[in-house]
Formats: C-alpha cells, structure tokens, sequence
C-alpha cells in the first residue's frame, strides 16, 4: 500500500522551542507515475492532522500529487510560542508560504484546494487573493457562517489534554467525541485516530499543542458573552465579504446533520460568490471525513474533472 513522505517547510516566526526557525510538516504523496503538474493540497480541521486524508490521498494519487498538512501546533509541526496566534491569520500565512514554494519550484503547477471545517476557512482566505487562489475549491462542512453552539461544543473538549492506559481507549475517546463523522468501521475509527497520538511511559496522549484551545476559549468563555457573539457576527461578516471575492470553482460539502454549517448558510453559498455547488451527505454530522465511498467519489470527480 502507498505511503506518504513527511517533508517541512520553513515559515512564520521561531518555534516555541529553541529560537529555531518554525517548521510546518506535510505528507507528500508523489504521484503514480511521473512527476504531476496537479497538486491537490488538503488541510484538517481545529483538532486534527493530515493524516486524516490518506484514503482521499490514494484515489487521487493516481493522477494529482497530493501534500496533506499539518497546521502549526498539530500533528508533526511546530508548536506556536504564543497561544493567541492559534487562529486562522496564522494559518493562512503558513499556506501562502507553502503555495509561493509549489509556484516558485513550477510556474506551470495546478493546484487545487480541499479544506476540512477549519481547514476550509483557510483556503477560503487563499481564494480571495488572486495571487494565491486554487485553482478549485473544495470547501468541507464549512462556510462564513460558523453557529455559536457548534463552537461551545468543540470548547467543551478541546485542550483537555487527557491520557489513556491503552491505545484502544484513547481510540475509543476520539470516536466518542467524533460522533459528528457518522458511521464507520472499527477499522476506519483506528485509521482516523491513531496517528493523532503518541505514546509515553506506558500512556497514550493526544499528540497536538493543548494551548491552541486558547483563542476558542477566550470566546466561547468570555465574561460578556453578547460581546462575544457581536465578535462572531462581524467574523461573518469578514467571511462573506471574502467567500464573494471567490472566482474558483467551488464544491461545497455538508453533512446532513452538521450542526456547525447551516442548510441556510451552504443554500446562500449555491447564490453568491463562486455559486458553489453543493453535496449533502446523509447520516453525517460535522464533518464528512472523506473516507466513505461516496464522499471519496464526489471529490475526485469534481477535481479531476478538467
């Protein structure tokens, strides 16, 4: 079975450790055969790592090169010095230095865009700038408009730092916060979760930076809550005003039950903007993980269809 190289790419500011320069790391799957002028770049969501496109990453390798990222302070990239910079500025600027290096190593590069909830608000920011927009957007469980209950959930369990006395029970922890993925196989749940953690001294942990639940929390547990949620609102608004700027054929993604990404908000999105269409998965949550069949399908045919 194909595997991904791990490769880093230099960006931002120094790590937290050492004065070094910060290193954001991405698995590279290589195409097939030869060297691909298609590069599909894919980025998670808030509390997970690139791993978890391995199964879109093999559809499409056949024919694209595929770079899955870990975003700073997950999975095998550095770990922020300030936990405030643990929002989507960041990340953009980390992207975009990713972007310029495919552009600056081939001028004739294709690159197309496939984000995860978080993972989507990044690469909506990247569209908005023609200099760096994607060739195609696919945006997934996510859209300008983020539901304030959705985030008091992920407050709720982000940041916990706990640890478990077997990999199973770690395993089973994810899946029990992950209900919002829908159904899948104890084999698949495995897949998603384990490279998610690490072990020490006879403990599993969670194998991301605990402080990037900073920033959520200082909204969701803000003492003037109305204040909060007028922050909220005016992040909207930011967010439409870069969703309209879009030119790149989009392809939105929403699990039926997303309680994140409203059927009003992927509706609106079909109107305005790069008049996205849209895919609804039934029996899903937030947000489709990309490994069912017909997720796998519903993205290979809109990026490799030229």
């Amino acid at each position: 079975m194909q595997e991904p190289s791990l490769q880093y790419i230099p960006v931002g500011g120094p790590a937290a450790r050492g004065g070094a320069p910060r290193r954001m790391a991405y698995w590279d799957w290589a195409p097939a055969i030869g060297r691909a002028r298609h590069v599909v770049v894919c980025v998670h969501g808030l509390s997970r790592q690139g791993r978890d496109f391995d199964v879109l990453a093999r559809a499409l390798s056949p024919q694209a090169r595929v770079l899955a990222v870990d975003v700073a302070g997950r999975g095998h990239s550095d770990w922020l010095a300030d936990p405030m910079a643990y929002q989507v500025g960041t990340y953009v600027a980390d992207l975009a230095a990713l972007l310029m290096q495919l552009r600056a190593q081939d001028p004739e590069v294709v690159i197309d865009w496939v984000g995860t909830s978080m993972g989507g608000l990044i690469g909506m920011a990247l569209a908005a700038q023609p200099a760096l927009a994607p060739r195609k957007l696919v945006l997934n469980d996510v859209g300008p408009v983020i539901r304030w209950e959705a985030l008091q959930r992920i407050a709720s369990y982000l940041g916990r730092n706990p640890s478990f006395g077997s990999e199973q029970e770690a395993v089973d922890y994810l899946a029990s916060i992950s209900t919002g993925f829908g159904p899948h196989t104890p084999e698949q749940w495995r897949a998603l979760s384990l490279p998610l953690l690490r072990e020490r001294e006879g403990r599993w942990w969670l194998h991301y930076d605990p402080a990037l639940a900073v920033p959520v929390k200082a909204l969701t547990e803000a003492p003037d809550q109305e204040m909060a949620r007028t922050t909220v609102r005016e992040g909207e608004a930011t967010l439409w005003g870069l969703y309209d700027a879009i030119t790149a054929p989009t392809l939105v993604l929403r699990g039926a039950q997303s309680d994140l990404f409203s059927e009003e908000t992927a509706v609106e999105m079909t109107r305005r903007g790069p008049h996205a269409r849209c895919v609804v998965f039934e029996g899903v949550g937030h947000a489709p993980t990309l490994v069912a069949p017909d997720q796998v399908a519903a993205v290979k045919a809109f990026l490799l269809d030229a």
